[in-house]
């Protein structure tokens, strides 16, 4: 894309003016998509990670439309942790330095409400905060949304993996409908694109860079004899330490037998298969969608429907019964752009069945080039805790996020993905927080109320 400066917008020589004297020259390939648009004041999805420059995107955005001496809330931003909110604010403010007296809030969880209610009878233009406490200000009647004008969620799949939809759904039903909304999100799975229907009117949509190409995986074959399949599971997950992997196995039995093997050497896995309860298959799903679980052993028909953003690895323990299944179980792993790893395991009594998917692309190499590593573990990233109350008890995401950087004084990047159902939450802790976060709320209340707890 050529390179575009701020001038060839519509942007007030005050704003241009500021923009240069803190560094801003050109547009990042989102501002230079999304701006035009944003400025145009239609509704827009894009997809944008951290640092790609959104939030000036946005920024630039809605300052231009601000109107300074109408002291009411004319843009809000939802974002999914207090520290993305402060980082946004940061910025929002001297984005505004062009202009006098903008006044930028932010409410979030984690901290005292006293302050904020003082904050707001004061007034503002522009609130940024958390689904939940900007929920709890509206609910209350201390926040008006009357004439907002322009909506962002900011990190919309973070937001949906750490259960605030029924929050934001909640926080709209107070906003205009007559509003421009924006969604900038990561990632474009099913749900953003159900969420972006629903609030958004003719949304459009930017892909800064198209993740609509093949899946980019490398695909390894090894003969393995029957006693040493499992050692050799080991040294695949030893040489190339993913971040979490499906191992396919074409048995119930298989599933069971080997999670445990691998537990016995340290290796944090989980069986899933058609025997299980529904109350087991759901733990053990959701510890391995939040990264709580760093391998799952699954059967086929047990994996169908699942859907992992971001899947290191496919291990094929048994292999296949068709070419079709191969395909479907490998096409989980190097998706959204990102390469992907798949290994195939066969032996003697199926050899000539192996060779049919030699295609000169997929490596057929000897178990002696991979690595044996004395000692090794695969400990996953966090640890699911386990609150036994959810929607029936109208527990939010936004309660428990805020009873954990609250009183138990966790960061928002120490907490990962939040799932509720009816009777129970499920809440994924980074490891070294888990003692913290587990004993800080045995010994307090949610939402003033005890609720048990416990570590999966």
């Amino acid at each position: 894309m050529q390179k575009m400066n701020f001038s060839s917008l519509k942007l007030s020589q005050a704003m241009l003016k500021n923009l240069d004297s803190i560094g801003y020259k050109e547009m990042t390939p989102i501002q230079a998509e999304a701006l035009p648009l944003i400025l145009d004041t239609q509704d827009v999805i894009a997809q944008a990670k951290t640092g790609s420059g959104k939030t000036a995107a946005f920024g630039i955005g809605l300052l231009s439309k601000l109107n300074v001496k109408k002291f009411r809330v004319q843009s809000l931003v939802l974002c999914p942790t207090r520290e993305l909110a402060d980082q946004v604010a940061k910025e929002l403010r001297t984005l505004a330095r062009f202009t006098h007296n903008v006044k930028v809030l932010t409410l979030c969880g984690g901290v005292a409400f006293g302050p904020q209610l003082g904050s707001l009878k004061h007034g503002a233009h522009i609130i940024v905060g958390t689904p939940g406490r900007v929920l709890k200000h509206l609910k209350k009647d201390i926040l008006n949304l009357e004439n907002l004008e322009t909506l962002v969620l900011d990190e919309a799949d973070r937001m949906l993996d750490m259960g605030f939809i029924e929050e934001i759904q909640e926080v709209l039903s107070f906003a205009p409908k007559e509003r421009q909304t924006l969604l900038f999100s990561a990632t474009y799975p099913d749900e953003i694109m159900t969420l972006s229907k629903s609030i958004q009117h003719d949304a459009k949509s930017i892909k800064t860079k198209s993740i609509e190409v093949a899946n980019k995986i490398t695909e390894y074959f090894y003969e393995v004899q029957d006693g040493s399949k499992v050692q050799t599971l080991v040294n695949v997950l030893s040489s190339f330490v993913p971040k979490n992997v499906i191992v396919f196995c074409n048995t119930k039995l298989e599933c069971d037998e080997l999670s445990k093997k691998l537990q016995e050497k340290k290796i944090d896995a989980l069986a899933l298969h058609g025997d299980m309860e529904q109350y087991d298959r759901n733990d053990v799903l959701v510890q391995f969608s939040n990264n709580s679980c760093s391998v799952l052993v699954a059967t086929d028909v047990a994996a169908r429907g699942l859907d992992i953003k971001e899947l290191s690895m496919v291990i094929n323990y048994d292999l296949p019964h068709s070419g079709e299944t191969y395909t479907h179980r490998i096409g989980r792993t190097g998706r959204a752009g990102a390469e992907g790893l798949a290994f195939t395991f066969y032996n003697e009594r199926n050899y000539e069945y192996a060779k049919e998917y030699e295609n000169g692309k997929r490596k057929f190499e000897d178990i002696s080039s991979l690595k044996t590593v004395e000692g090794f573990k695969l400990i996953p990233e966090f640890v699911t805790l386990v609150v036994e109350g959810g929607k029936k008890d109208k527990l939010r995401a936004g309660d428990l996020l805020g009873a954990l950087t609250g009183d138990a004084g966790l960061k928002g990047s120490s907490i990962g993905k939040i799932d509720i159902y009816d009777r129970q939450a499920y809440v994924a802790i980074e490891n070294s927080q888990i003692d913290k976060a587990e004993a800080q709320l045995k010994s307090g209340k949610i939402k003033g109320k005890k609720f048990s707890i416990w570590v999966l």
